[in-house]
C-alpha cells in the first residue's frame, strides 16, 4: 500500500508566488466584471489593472522569504525581484497611456486589460525561474497576450504585425522547446542550475549536443530580444502596433529574455562552454551595428526607434557576454534608464496620432510630420528633443551614463575591442537621433495647424511625460544610488 506524501506547506513558501497570483487574480476579476455588468467606462478598467499592479509591485517589495519556493521550481533572488519591479514600474507607466484625449478601441475592451495582466503574470513567471518548463510556459503565457493585444488595434497592419509575430514566435518556442529537450537528454535536469553541474562533471564529451542545445536557444532569445538575424519581425510589428504598446514591447519582454539569457549563457561560459562567447560576441557586435545602420536610412521614426532598440539590445548583450557582477550591474543600470527614455519617446508619438495618416501614405510618423515643430509647439519639440538626446546618449542624459558604464565593464575585463565598437556605434547612433532634431529645429513647418499635434493629449498624459522628461534629465543624480541599489540586487543572486 502506497503511502501518503507529506507536504510541508511552510517549505513550499507559498508567498513566492503572491505577486503573481495578485496580477492573474486581477486579471480575472476584470473578466468577470465584464461579464456581470456591461458598458462600462473604460477609466474604472484602467484604475483596477493599475491597483492590481501596485498591490504585486508592493508583493514585490515586501518579499523577505526564501530564495526557492513552490517544489523549488520557483527562484526569488534578487535578479528576479529587480526584474520584476522594472516591468511592475513600467506596466503603471504605460496603463495611463489608455486614458488619452481620444478613444481607441483596444482600450475601451475589458479584454485588453486582462489580457495586459495575463502578460504581466507570464513575465514574471520567466523571470522568477531557473526551471526550463517554468520559464517557457511563462513565455508562452506572455506571447500569447501579446499577439492579440496587437490584434486588438483594429488596423491592417496591426493584423499584419500580429501574424508575423505570432508565426515568428511559434518557430522561437519550438527552438526553446527543443533547446530544453537536448538539455534534459544530456543532464536528465530542467534546472538551469543543475545542468551546470552535470554539464562540468561530464566534460562536454557530447559536444555536438550541448553545440544544438545552445543554437537552439540562442535562436530562441535572440527573437525575443531582436537579436540578428532573429530581428526581422521587429519594424513591421512595431509599425503595426500602437505607439504606445510598441513603447512598452521595446522594454519589457526584452528585460525578461534579458535575465534568461543572462542566468543561462552565463552559466554554459561559466561551465567552460567557451566558443559560446565567440557566437554571443559575433551577435552582439552585428545585432548593434546592423541595428544602427538600418535606423540611419529609415524615413518613419517610429521605424528607426525599432531599429535602434534592436541596436540598443545588442548593446546591453554585451553585458552577458562579459558575464560579470559588474557587467549584469551595467545591464540593469542601462536598461532601467533606457526604459524612461524610450517610453516617452513613443509616447510622444501616440499623443500625434491619428486615425488616417495626414503626412504619408505610406507611413504615419514621418520625419517630415515634425518639420518646424518648434514653432508650432515649442514645449512637444523641445521633450521629444531631450527624449533623442537622451537615446543618443549624449551627456549629461539618462543612456549616456548607462553607456559608459557598460564600456568600462568591457575595458575593465579585457574586451578591448568590443568597447571601441560599442564607442563607435553610439557615435553612429547619434546621427539618426539627430536628424530628428533638424526636422523639429531647423525646417519649415508643414502645418500651422496646432491641434493635429495634440489631438491625442490628456493631463494623464502630460503627468506620464513629465515623469519621462524628469529622470532622463536628472539621471546624473541618481546613477550612483541606482548602481549601488542594482548592485546589492545583483550580488545578492549570486553573479
Amino acid at each position: 500500500m502506497l503511502e501518503p506524501i507529506n507536504i510541508d506547506l511552510a517549505a513550499l513558501n507559498i508567498t513566492s508566488l503572491l505577486p503573481m497570483a495578485i496580477t492573474i487574480f486581477g486579471a480575472l476579476s476584470i473578466i468577470c466584471i465584464d461579464l456581470m455588468t456591461k458598458n462600462l467606462s473604460k477609466s474604472l478598467y484602467t484604475v483596477l489593472t493599475i491597483l492590481f499592479i501596485l498591490l504585486s509591485l508592493g508583493a514585490v517589495l515586501g518579499y523577505h522569504g526564501d530564495s526557492r519556493g513552490f517544489f523549488d521550481v520557483v527562484l526569488v533572488d534578487g535578479i528576479a525581484l529587480m526584474t520584476q519591479i522594472i516591468i511592475l514600474v513600467t506596466s503603471a507607466l504605460f496603463v495611463p497611456l489608455a486614458l488619452g484625449g481620444r478613444r481607441f478601441q483596444e482600450f475601451a475592451m475589458a479584454e485588453f486589460y486582462a489580457l495586459f495582466l495575463f502578460m504581466i503574470a507570464g513575465f514574471q513567471f520567466m523571470v522568477s525561474s531557473d526551471n526550463l518548463i517554468l520559464i517557457f510556459i511563462g513565455l508562452e503565457t506572455a506571447s500569447l497576450s501579446l499577439y492579440t493585444m496587437i490584434a486588438m488595434h483594429n488596423r491592417a497592419k496591426a493584423h499584419e504585425a500580429a501574424i508575423k509575430y505570432f508565426t515568428m514566435g511559434a518557430l522561437a518556442a519550438g527552438f526553446f522547446v527543443m533547446s530544453s529537450l537536448i538539455f534534459y537528454a544530456l543532464t536528465g535536469s530542467i534546472e538551469i542550475h543543475q545542468i551546470a553541474e552535470v554539464l562540468q562533471t561530464k566534460n562536454f564529451e557530447p559536444l555536438v549536443a550541448v553545440l544544438a542545445g545552445t543554437v537552439f536557444m540562442l535562436g530562441a532569445l535572440g527573437f525575443k530580444l531582436s537579436m540578428v538575424p532573429f530581428h526581422t519581425w521587429t519594424p513591421d510589428v512595431y509599425e503595426g502596433s500602437s505607439s504606445a504598446l510598441a513603447g512598452y514591447m521595446s522594454v519589457v519582454p526584452k528585460i525578461a529574455g534579458f535575465v534568461v539569457a543572462m542566468r543561462l549563457f552565463e552559466m554554459l561560459i561559466g561551465s567552460g562552454v567557451v566558443w559560446l562567447e565567440n557566437i554571443l560576441y559575433i551577435c552582439v557586435v552585428l545585432t548593434m551595428t546592423f541595428g544602427n545602420i538600418v535606423a540611419l536610412v529609415q524615413e518613419d521614426v517610429k521605424r528607426m526607434l525599432a531599429f535602434s532598440s534592436i541596436a540598443h539590445a545588442g548593446f546591453v548583450m554585451s553585458a552577458v557576454l562579459i558575464g560579470t557582477t559588474e557587467a549584469n550591474s551595467g545591464l540593469f543600470l542601462y536598461w532601467v534608464l533606457f526604459m524612461f527614455a524610450n517610453l516617452g519617446a513613443f509616447t510622444m508619438l501616440w499623443v500625434t496620432r491619428h486615425r488616417k495618416n495626414l503626412w504619408d501614405e505610406r507611413y504615419q510618423h514621418p520625419f517630415s510630420k515634425f518639420s518646424g515643430m518648434i514653432k508650432i509647439m515649442p514645449v512637444n519639440a523641445v521633450i521629444m528633443g531631450v527624449f533623442m538626446f537622451a537615446l543618443a546618449g549624449m551627456p549629461p542624459f539618462s543612456v549616456f551614463w548607462g553607456k559608459l558604464y557598460l564600456m568600462s565593464a568591457a575595458v575593465n575585463n579585457g574586451f578591448i575591442v568590443l568597447a571601441i565598437i560599442m564607442a563607435l556605434n553610439s557615435a553612429m547612433a547619434v546621427y539618426y537621433y539627430m536628424k530628428l532634431i533638424v526636422y523639429m529645429f531647423l525646417k519649415e513647418p508643414v502645418s500651422n495647424d496646432e491641434s493635429i499635434y495634440t489631438s491625442n493629449t490628456s493631463t494623464t498624459l502630460k503627468v506620464i511625460i513629465g515623469i519621462a522628461v524628469l529622470v532622463t534629465s536628472i539621471s546624473v543624480v541618481m546613477v550612483e544610488p541606482l548602481l549601488k541599489m542594482i548592485t546589492n540586487y545583483v550580488t545578492l543572486s549570486g553573479f
